[in-house]
């Protein structure tokens, strides 16, 4: 029987966060038909092997292996793709999102296409905090946006939206933008973030921000540019 809901976690060199996050997982899932994919972009700090282990032991778990890392949209793409539920949700493997907002998320796609997780308390160094809230205002200045957390990737999302949206390399950022031009619904839910205990942060300032801006500039033409018309019947 095929799973109700996919939820998809990109990973790169996490293997200590494998095992934890998947029990939180198992906990805040309890009762209802889901599958877990893991898609590893390229892990060389043992993680392939980790995600192996548990996968043979928990059937509804499995897990995507890429040859070399290819990055972040590439790995959501990937997972999105491979994805058998009628809802999905994005989170990342680094255990600061927290699986128990999961329902709340899902409950939400009653009345939306897509529901982004706001953290509101974030926990994470004064500099990556006012580096993000700079960030956000810019970009939702510049594509004319009013999402409070773009970069949250704990996000929940209605399978057949994501059938109709196309990746580009660093538009997961924008995801909620891509939704809103197809014309489907966004919300922004409250959600719990917790500090990293293990690992190291794979994004910083200095090896995203000229990228991101680039990317902001492409999201903003496409805005701009998007056919609007009707047809008039004879």
């Amino acid at each position: 029987m095929n799973p109700d809901i996919s939820i998809i976690i990109p990973l790169y060199n996490e293997v200590d966060n494998i095992e934890p996050l998947s029990h939180s997982i198992i906990n805040a899932m309890q009762g209802r038909n889901y599958e877990v994919i893991f898609v590893d972009d390229g892990s060389a700090d043992g993680s392939a092997r980790k995600l192996r282990e548990w996968c043979a032991q928990h059937t509804n778990f499995r897990a995507i292996h890429f040859k070399k890392n290819a990055g972040q949209t590439a790995a959501m793409d990937a997972g999105f793709r491979h994805a058998a539920g009628k809802y999905v949700v994005s989170m990342d493997a680094d255990m600061q999102n927290d699986p128990a907002d999961i329902p709340k998320l899902l409950e939400k796609l009653n009345t939306y296409d897509m529901v982004c997780g706001w953290r509101q308390k974030r926990n994470d160094p004064w500099l990556k905090r006012i580096s993000s809230k700079v960030a956000n205002y810019i970009r939702n200045k510049l594509s004319r946006e009013d999402i409070k957390d773009t970069g949250c990737s704990l996000k929940a999302y209605r399978r057949e939206c994501l059938d109709h949206i196309r990746l580009y390399n660093g538009m997961h950022r924008f995801l909620p933008t891509l939704f809103k031009m197809e014309g489907f619904t966004v919300t922004e839910i409250v959600v719990n973030h917790y500090p990293r205990k293990f690992g190291k942060s794979k994004y910083g300032i200095s090896n995203r921000a000229f990228r991101a801006f680039v990317d902001l500039l492409v999201v903003r033409w496409m805005k701009k540019r998007k056919l609007n018309y009707e047809v008039e019947n004879e």
